[in-house]
């Protein structure tokens, strides 16, 4: 499996992320996923609701387009985004 899946209206993504960095930035490929470094730190909820704007904002999409899945209080995260398409993702994201 790959870190991109295109599902339904958009495409599904598996992440991994490392909150509490210096900035928010996509960083390249870890294992099977896409590593993320957030500048939120991991509580209430900061570092999901961070990862959730920078991804609707690095892909054109509104806020409401990008939904939690899986891992809300773990760095694997999937997180599905409407709207999209895989291959516009891949090459906003990569």
């Amino acid at each position: 499996m790959t870190w991109l899946v295109a599902s339904g209206d958009g495409v599904t993504l598996r992440l991994h992320i490392q909150p509490g960095a210096k900035k928010t930035e996509v960083v390249g490929l870890h294992g099977e996923a896409l590593k993320i470094r957030l500048a939120a730190p991991p509580v209430d909820g900061k570092a999901n609701a961070c990862l959730l704007a920078f991804l609707a904002e690095r892909l054109g999409v509104a806020k409401s387009a990008v939904s939690l899945l899986s891992g809300d209080a773990s760095r694997a995260k999937r997180v599905h985004v409407s709207g999209v398409t895989d291959a516009a993702a891949k090459s906003l994201l990569a």
